[in-house]
């Protein structure tokens, strides 16, 4: 019953060694979900690798959707010292009704990394997806 995803680029090279740390990263963000998290916001979670998210120019990119709610692109996602920070945000973004919050609401680690924020489409509102 995971209605939250985590998506994650497998293909994205870290920029100075060239390592692809997607699939790494999809790993352990399962396991900190699992561990630090009561079991009914883990189970909200898909984390799941895919191809490309096109963020080529910032990677590793990693994005967070869920029906009804606005979507979320981070990209220079370090694998390991921003692993935490996205745990602590896909707690944030659980508790949202409609998944939106600004800037000052994210962890830290991840200001200046946020490339997109694309509201969630709402019935009767086609242009923005916003009442």
């Amino acid at each position: 019953m995971d209605i939250h995803r985590i998506i994650v680029c497998t293909l994205c090279r870290d920029l100075v060694t060239g390592i692809r740390s997607g699939e790494g990263l999809c790993t352990d963000l399962r396991a900190r979900l699992a561990a630090h998290y009561e079991p009914a916001v883990a189970k909200g979670f898909a984390v799941e690798g895919v191809a490309c998210m096109a963020g080529c120019s910032r990677p590793l990119t990693v994005g967070f959707q869920a029906p009804g709610k606005a979507a979320y692109l981070f990209g220079s996602i370090d694998a390991q010292a921003d692993a935490g920070d996205l745990v602590r945000f896909a707690k944030l973004y659980a508790s949202l009704a409609d998944g939106w919050c600004n800037s000052g609401q994210r962890p830290a680690g991840l200001a200046g990394k946020t490339l997109a924020r694309i509201p969630a489409r709402i019935p009767g509102c086609p242009t923005t997806g916003r009442p």
